[in-house]
């Protein structure tokens, strides 16, 4: 990918630059997004001004189809603020780099009025199918689908039943229907990422021709109905690698901003006679987190340098590492929440209030363990299975 679009442009660092100056104003926001359980319009207006969504959108659509580090950087600066609204904006941008995967067809039906438009998701393959004349009838109820209410379609996950055949995630797609096929349920009511407003959506007996579906093994494999029209290198990564590095990342982001609190805990309590900026164990937890962090943020960015130079260069990406580079993604909810854990206990009495920075933070890193991308024990098996020999049972990698 040519500099022009690299995390070293002039756009990136402009990107960044906005990113960065929005930080204050979305660490004051925070507690109304979840006093609503919802990011608050303003801010949604201010990543669509800033050009945050068209980090990963085709060009053909005035997006800026740059390198992935690019907005994963961008996600970070936003989730250090305020976790829901890196959340928020990290998976649902994300769809619009996964809809330059569908046949160019439904990114028509989705863009050609207003290429701002968003898409929010739900990938669990809840769905009922039922194949048609041109398509599917679907039916279901999805829970978490983050930012639902500022989206105007949604990706929702089911299995195409074969007849005789047992259920097979090999036979899963996503399904793309428009908002007035669905209802927005409000569920939403949590002890962390409350902002998400990540709701239930319910869909009865709705019609999706088959442009408006994209299969698993597709993005599994990188060849995708898109890649006749966006030939970057960055539409032919996996799909699994791109989503997850999303959700990780809130976290990742989370847990600076949780280490920011921390210090400004540490600088202005007093314990006794002694400043705890002062305490060992203090200065040793921080130094801990601060690493960590840094570790983390390291092995990230490596492995999409590796996944982005192979794709460049059309050649695939090893299976055996791309399981471990799934279980790299999935780890960073545990450890973020690890130590945030660490920092709220050292924070002492002052932590436990509400209001507390620390535990607004820890509550949210915790939240994030939840998601299916966040098991380490799913991407574990299957990267030790490897190790031991075993075929891969992962087609969302």
């Amino acid at each position: 990918m040519s500099s022009e679009y690299s995390l070293g442009s002039p756009r990136a660092q402009q990107l960044l630059a906005s990113a960065e100056a929005m930080q204050p104003v979305l660490r004051e926001r925070a507690a109304q997004a979840a006093e609503i359980r919802r990011i608050p319009d303003e801010t949604i207006q201010q990543f669509q001004d800033a050009g945050f969504f068209k980090i990963l959108q085709p060009e053909q659509w005035g997006g800026y189809a740059m390198d992935p580090q690019v907005f994963y950087a961008v996600q970070l600066k936003i989730a250090e603020a305020c976790m829901s609204s890196g959340w928020v904006l990290g998976v649902v941008a994300v769809h619009n780099w996964q809809l330059g995967l569908f046949d160019d067809q439904a990114a028509q039906d989705a863009w050609a009025d207003d290429p701002t438009t968003l898409i929010s998701s739900s990938y669990a393959p809840v769905g009922k199918v039922k194949k048609v004349d041109g398509g599917y009838k679907l039916s279901g109820q999805w829970g978490f689908s983050s930012g639902s209410e500022h989206c105007e379609w949604v990706f929702l996950g089911a299995v195409v039943p074969e007849e005789g055949a047992p259920f097979d995630m090999k036979n899963y797609r996503t399904f793309m229907v428009p908002r007035a096929d669905y209802e927005i349920i409000d569920t939403w009511h949590v002890v962390g990422l409350q902002g998400t407003g990540s709701q239930d959506v319910k869909v009865v007996d709705a019609f999706v021709p088959e442009h408006r579906t994209h299969k698993l093994i597709d993005g599994f494999s990188t060849n995708n109905p898109g890649n006749a029209v966006n030939k970057a290198p960055l539409y032919r990564l996996p799909f699994g690698q791109v989503f997850v590095r999303a959700v990780c990342t809130g976290s990742l982001g989370a847990l600076e901003g949780c280490l920011s609190a921390f210090i400004e805990v540490a600088i202005n309590r007093v314990v006794g006679p002694n400043k705890m900026s002062n305490d060992l164990f203090a200065r040793k937890l921080a130094s801990e987190v601060k690493c960590a962090i840094e570790e983390m943020k390291t092995v990230m960015y490596k492995n999409f340098d590796d996944m982005m130079a192979l794709a460049s260069e059309g050649k695939d990406i090893v299976l055996d590492d791309r399981a471990r580079y799934r279980y790299d993604s999935a780890v960073v909810a545990d450890r973020c929440a690890d130590l945030s854990a660490k920092m709220l206990k050292a924070s002492g009495s002052k932590g436990i209030f509400l209001g507390s920075q620390v535990l607004a933070r820890h509550l949210d890193i915790m939240a994030s363990q939840a998601h299916v991308a966040n098991n380490t024990n799913i991407y574990s098996n299957n990267l030790g299975g490897m190790l031991f020999g075993a075929d891969n049972i992962d087609m969302n990698m």
